[in-house]
């Protein structure tokens, strides 16, 4: 007996999936740029590209 499944479902699953992990790493990533360890990353992040520049 062959029996074939219908998979049509599982794409969505997968999307559904792809979708929630995205949303957690960009809520990670938005806690972690909005904290005082992010201001003092973009801070010193800026700070070496105007060096860079000559500019700071």
């Amino acid at each position: 007996m062959n029996h074939r499944h219908d998979q049509r479902g599982i794409t969505t699953a997968e999307y559904a999936v792809g979708t929630a992990a995205g949303a957690g790493l960009a809520g990670l990533l938005f806690k972690l740029l909005t904290g005082g360890f992010g201001e003092q990353l973009l801070h010193t992040l800026f700070d070496h590209v105007l060096s860079l520049l000559g500019i700071g």
